[in-house]
């Protein structure tokens, strides 16, 4: 049976499921039955200075749908607790007393000033919790308060605060990365600058949900009235994905440890944010959505899958897609595809044909010897892939690889074995020789 223990920043807990920083973290009984249901830490709902900020009574939720009703994203204009911080520190202190085997991290955020930072650490480590998470990301209400987002989307105040509580803690310190930023390797590289132990991302994503066409505002709506929120669930997983493999394979960031935040519903997804280099997962939307027994399904999949793969703990994989990232130019151009379609298992729909024929390069046939048939025109297939994503069965569509020195009936060229890239190629006006060809920049996990 695998093991998924984790050790993170000399945090342990018995697996790398945490609850993030949220609503279900917002009071003891909520934690208490979260490690019931075997949750393996948690992240304290945000505390704040007193007197405590005061959230709206009204809506603080909007969704979007899929067709079946399963949500695919959550907007919220919630913000850090409202209960006061005594209330907080108080039950802290107990729950860890309770569980000395879960992990408890507490989210903190507070203006930007070192004596309020300094104040609220003493506090939080008078509880005994595990360490503290720097909320950098709320892109809401906080942040127009100079707080949250305000200050993650600032390099040199991230670095700043973090060697202020580095500073002033002995708990392991982890910075929270907003989105909402256009590269998210600088405030990354800040964190690491500060001290910081690790980062956390992704926070949620500025947006606005929809607008009632009703009252001709947006939804959620307050008296007639609406404001952006953060953006969560399945939908912004890719976006988190890709923001924590550009820190991974950064040369500043690479072995900054991470845990992993955004989207996260089953145990396959928290193994592909693992194999990105995550050494903990932080799950909100879907306990919100399927409540906290969701964690049971999460740590039998992922312990299955460890077992097939021979994975013994989950050190073994972390961190091992890291390399295979990399830029479009590095791409191999001398890999050639075509899609294939298996008619046996095709229910001659006709989305694939429809898609190729209106949108990408009409390789896809709708009509043989005047029958409705489906099958692709290799003289005209790209190797897109496009008609395998938008099929309703699926394997009914795969990519087949053509081998070396075969010929792409599309180009007439003959396949090559040799590994070619656009900086070798003859269209690119500053492209190299091969001679002069250096293989790309690769950066191993904990380098």
């Amino acid at each position: 049976m695998a093991d998924l223990r984790t050790d993170f920043l000399g945090i342990k807990s018995p697996n790398p499921f945490w609850l993030a920083s949220a609503p279900p973290t917002d009071k003891a009984y909520n934690v208490v039955r979260a490690f019931q249901a075997g949750w393996g830490g948690v992240v304290w709902k945000t505390l704040g200075e007193d007197p405590s900020v005061v959230n709206v009574n009204g809506p603080r939720y909007g969704a979007i749908h899929g067709p079946d009703r399963r949500l695919i994203g959550l907007n919220n204009i919630e913000l850090i607790t409202d209960r006061p911080l005594e209330v907080n520190l108080r039950e802290i202190t107990e729950v860890k007393r309770d569980w000395p085997d879960r992990a408890i991290v507490v989210s903190l955020m507070v203006p930007c000033e070192e004596t309020s930072w300094v104040s609220i650490l003493k506090r939080v480590e008078e509880t005994g919790a595990d360490g503290v998470e720097l909320n950098f990301g709320c892109p809401h209400g906080m942040s127009e308060r100079g707080m949250g987002s305000a200050v993650g989307q600032v390099p040199e105040y991230i670095e700043m605060v973090a060697r202020w509580c580095k500073a002033n803690t002995r708990m392991p310190v982890i910075v929270k990365l907003t989105p909402n930023i256009t590269d998210v390797r600088y405030p990354a590289r800040a964190a690491k600058r500060g001290g910081a132990d690790a980062v956390s991302l992704i926070n949620t994503i500025s947006s606005i949900m929809g607008v009632d066409l009703d009252q001709m505002a947006p939804s959620p709506t307050i008296d007639g009235k609406a404001s952006h929120g953060g953006y969560c669930g399945p939908a912004v997983k890719p976006i988190a994905l890709n923001m924590i493999a550009e820190i991974g394979r950064d040369a500043e960031t690479a072995g900054l440890p991470i845990s992993g935040i955004g989207g996260i519903t089953t145990w396959r997804d928290a193994a592909e944010f693992m194999a990105l280099g995550c050494g903990t997962v932080q799950v909100c939307t879907a306990a919100m959505t399927y409540g906290f027994r969701v964690v049971s399904d999460m740590i039998e999949g992922l312990s299955r899958w460890m077992d097939s793969k021979g994975y013994t703990s989950v050190d073994d994989f972390v961190g091992l897609a890291v390399p295979k990232v990399t830029d479009w130019q590095y791409l191999n151009l001398n890999y050639v595809t075509k899609a294939r379609i298996d008619q046996d298992l095709c229910i001659k729909c006709g989305r694939c044909h429809i898609a190729c024929e209106d949108t990408s390069h009409q390789a896809i046939t709708h009509l043989v010897d005047g029958r409705r048939h489906f099958e692709v025109i290799d003289e005209e297939c790209v190797g897109c892939n496009l008609c395998v994503n938008i099929c309703p069965v699926e394997d009914c569509i795969t990519m087949e690889t053509l081998p070396p020195g075969a010929i792409d009936p599309r180009t007439g060229i003959v396949v090559q074995s040799e590994y070619a890239n656009w900086t070798m190629h003859r269209n690119n006006p500053m492209s190299v020789t091969s001679q002069q060809f250096a293989a790309e920049p690769v950066v191993l996990p904990g380098e």
